[in-house]
């Protein structure tokens, strides 16, 4: 997937498009992002006891992946990623690989 928990994206189609939120659960065998605060669904759950109330309550449903675009931390813009290697390498000694911003080169990953 193209975004990790954590990143900023913009919301490119659905009822919510043009809005902005930060990924709070990333869900990559579905290819599905939950977006904070974003994509808000009513659902009707019975009582589950006296700690859970029933009624009508308001959640975040994930998103599609291909329906959100990272917001690139350098130049602020909604854009596409890639990714590439870096000369340095991690803990078993193969070459780092990070994502890039296409609009701007910057490296993404920290």
């Amino acid at each position: 997937m193209h975004v990790k928990t954590g990143d900023e994206v913009l919301i490119i189609a659905g009822k919510d498009k043009g809005r902005k939120g930060k990924i709070k659960r990333a869900l990559p065998r579905e290819e599905r992002v939950v977006v904070e605060g974003l994509n808000i669904v009513k659902r009707h759950m019975k009582a589950r006891g006296p700690r859970k109330p029933g009624g009508i309550i308001e959640m975040e449903a994930p998103i599609h992946v291909s329906n959100v675009m990272l917001i690139c931390p350098s130049c602020g813009r909604a854009s596409r990623t890639g990714h590439r290697f870096l000369e340095e390498t991690d803990h078993k000694g193969r070459p780092r690989k990070v994502r890039f911003c296409k609009a701007c080169d910057a490296v993404v990953d920290k």
